[in-house]
């Protein structure tokens, strides 16, 4: 019997999960065939389920992935002297990487999660763990914020998290609503927007 290479088997997984969210981000998730991935990672659909047992697998690991860098940057957030000024340039992280397929992709495939999740169970359970995991994060960013009297300690937490939340998610359909829109200003005018709305009173400052 043939032993398994656990680095090996780890790789190959990897670039099953790269295959798989390109072909989400291209073809949509109900485009996005076992047999389309398999040919995108170069294995065979056999092949495929020595490592992940079902498409819903595969998404789920995709979005962990992308939930362990978020909350490892979070946590770099909440070390330093102006919380407002870190979300803020972790938003504007991304002008630079507009340009970028695997950016782009990876918001397609957020916003195909998103439409998916309406009507498929499985993908709304994951949908909605995520979204739980993000508020998380985002409450305990404000909550810390607000500690150190960085964030306006009139805010509630919870409310104020969510209110982010779906702003922040909000910027991934502004160019399907408008592709002529201006990505660079927006993202500008959502950081004065942030900024104003998480700043304590003149008086606490």
């Amino acid at each position: 019997m043939r032993t398994l290479d656990p680095v090996k088997h780890d790789v190959k997984r990897q670039e099953i999960l790269a295959a798989a969210a390109r072909c989400i981000a291209r073809d949509g998730f109900r485009g996005a065939s076992t047999a389309d991935i398999c040919a995108e990672a170069g294995i065979s659909p056999g092949h495929l389920y020595h490592y992940f047992p079902s498409k819903e697998a595969i998404l789920t690991d995709l979005t962990a992935a992308g939930l362990d860098e978020i909350a490892a940057r979070f946590a770099a957030m909440m070390q330093g002297e102006d919380a407002i000024g870190a979300l803020i340039a972790e938003i504007g992280r991304h002008k630079g990487t507009r340009k970028d397929p695997q950016q782009r992709a990876r918001s397609r495939m957020v916003l195909e999660m998103l439409a998916e999740a309406g009507r498929n169970p499985a993908i709304a359970k994951i949908v909605s763990k995520n979204s739980a995991v993000l508020h998380g994060l985002l409450v305990d960013f404000v909550q810390s914020g607000q500690l150190r009297g960085q964030i306006d300690p009139g805010l509630d937490a919870d409310v104020a998290a969510g209110m982010l939340l779906s702003v922040m998610d909000g910027m991934r359909t502004l160019s399907i609503r408008n592709p002529d829109a201006d990505i660079t200003g927006s993202l500008d005018m959502l950081q004065t927007l942030i900024a104003r709305f998480l700043s304590p009173p003149p008086e606490n400052r």
